[in-house]
């Protein structure tokens, strides 16, 4: 028995999970997912930022239940597929499905002709499931709810929908260096254009570099104290920690907590004070965790 998830799954969020879950009921899951996100073919400026880079969407899914992830390229000719198509292309011939879960709200084929009623009415020999994508609160949970938390700071909430921690992925580059002169050495992360950015400001989380892991005071921002325009940076100080090499090596950073806004402060004297008040709290916080 085959039973196939589908959907784009951006997050592997609270909603996903039940799809996964409800799918497991029927037998073995294979998960079918697309990339790019299909907003890129048909509107690109409208793109969506990314909660996951891909190879991390594939690895959460299989987390979370899947068996197999199959990854179908959202091209122009794809998108033309007629809803029959679809499911006797990929649905019966390519996947041999027994049954097909979906989000409520899932469509497909082209001009999104398709939904889950019409899966359920297409007279095929698969069974069909659709989920309703929402909390325990009632209230609904999506990947465009969950950026919009994040895009606005509140990355408490957005862990609590993902069931995880949001997190940042990218290398470590060069920046100005200024923090290992004033004692608090950072790592700039180099993020790609589709990262799902949070607002300008000071978190609590977590740097972590290979097999090591460190709490960590996080910072967005264009650091306005200083003179000179830059372009907003995300950068983190792993507390305690004056020597590390991290240069080139990938990043990853998990945001727990929002600790403050980005400020300007009236010289050097006034920053470093907040600076370490922020990375006591971001300590307290990150040793208090029992989750960590």
């Amino acid at each position: 028995m085959r039973s196939v998830a589908i959907g784009i799954f951006d997050g592997v969020h609270q909603g996903h999970q039940a799809i996964i879950a409800e799918a497991a009921r029927h037998g073995e899951v294979t998960v079918l997912t697309f990339d790019p996100h299909p907003t890129s073919i048909f509107a690109p400026e409208r793109t969506p930022s990314m909660l996951l880079p891909l190879a991390d969407r594939i690895a959460l899914l299989k987390e979370h239940g899947a068996h197999e992830v199959v990854v179908l390229p959202f091209t122009r000719e794809f998108a033309a597929l007629t809803p029959d198509q679809f499911i006797e292309d990929i649905l019966i011939n390519q996947l041999h499905a027994s049954h097909v879960t979906v989000g409520a709200n899932f469509t497909f084929g082209h001009k999104a002709a398709g939904n889950a009623e019409y899966l359920k009415n297409c007279g095929k020999s698969f069974g069909v499931s659709a989920v309703e994508l929402s909390e325990n609160r009632g209230s609904a949970i999506s990947s465009s709810r969950i950026r919009t938390l994040i895009v606005d700071g509140d990355v408490e909430r957005a862990n609590e929908l993902l069931t995880r921690r949001f997190y940042l992925r990218g290398p470590v580059v060069h920046g100005e260096k200024r923090g290992r002169t004033i004692g608090y050495p950072t790592a700039n992360i180099g993020l790609s254009d589709s990262a799902t950015i949070p607002a300008d400001g000071v978190y609590a989380g977590w740097l972590g570099v290979g097999a090591d892991r460190w709490p960590a005071a996080i910072s967005i921002g264009t650091n306005p104290t200083f003179p000179g325009v830059r372009g907003r940076q995300v950068e983190a100080y792993a507390l305690d920690q004056t020597d590390l090499d991290l240069y080139d090596q990938e990043a990853k950073l998990e945001f727990g907590w929002r600790l403050r806004d980005t400020l300007k402060f009236d010289g050097l004297d006034p920053l470093l004070i907040q600076m370490k008040a922020d990375c006591e709290r971001a300590k307290e916080l990150t040793h208090s965790d029992i989750h960590n």
